[in-house]
């Protein structure tokens, strides 16, 4: 990885980032500033738009504004609280277990440590990085479907699957930008480099980017 171009990509990416809208999970980090706000969101966030997950994580935590409060709602509370996230009825039993399993095992507190996040029920890696970064400020790379795709079209990684690119991104990726590439690739994800026929001819990354697997852009 060329670090001077990195340098000057991540600059670009920040200049990008103050004008967008920021996601939603790192919204509800920043209004709460609890592991727990975190943890909860970014499970309702998978494959759910934007607004949807804070609307559907407003409601819920306006019903359950603690862990010991979640434990105890019932399933069917859930559901209606969060619906219409995708698979909500999946999610409320899945936020319900993480809750249960969080005050049995670890007091009542989020861990912060990699291993025992990902031993909760529901938490993949994407999640277990971003309670990490958000919610403890502690190194991690979370990497969602944003991330590994503009990776690839950078040239920084070349991978096939998130989990390849986390690792990847472990190798090469300078610590110092771990805790905030997420954010940055998820904004410039949602806003230029769509999935589906970017905007690179208005990019201003356009003459550091090599566009790998980029077949059609605007």
């Amino acid at each position: 990885m060329d670090l001077h171009k990195l340098n000057v990509m991540i600059k670009i990416l920040r200049d990008y980032y103050r004008t967008f809208r920021k996601p939603s999970v790192t919204q509800i980090s920043q209004r709460f500033k609890d592991p727990f706000h975190v943890l909860i969101s970014c499970v309702l966030s998978q494959r759910t738009k934007d607004q949807t997950t804070a609307e559907a994580s407003q409601r819920l935590f306006s019903l359950a504004p603690s862990l010991m409060r979640l434990a105890q709602l019932p399933v069917k509370k859930i559901e209606r609280a969060i619906y219409p996230v995708g698979f909500y009825r999946t999610k409320a039993k899945t936020i319900k277990l993480a809750a249960n399993d969080i005050m049995m095992r670890f007091q009542g507190i989020v861990p912060d440590d990699l291993d025992c996040l990902l031993s909760l029920k529901g938490v993949g890696r994407k999640t277990a990085n971003l309670v990490l970064t958000l919610g403890f400020n502690k190194l991690g790379i979370c990497v969602d479907t944003h991330v590994h795709r503009i990776s690839n079209r950078f040239g920084f990684v070349v991978t096939k699957t998130p989990h390849d690119t986390e690792m990847a991104l472990r190798k090469t990726l300078p610590k110092k930008f771990w805790i905030e590439y997420n954010d940055l690739l998820v904004a410039f994800g949602q806003n230029i480099c769509k999935p589906i026929s970017p905007f690179c001819t208005r990019c201003r990354l356009f003459r550091y980017c090599p566009r790998r697997g980029v077949h059609r852009y605007r």
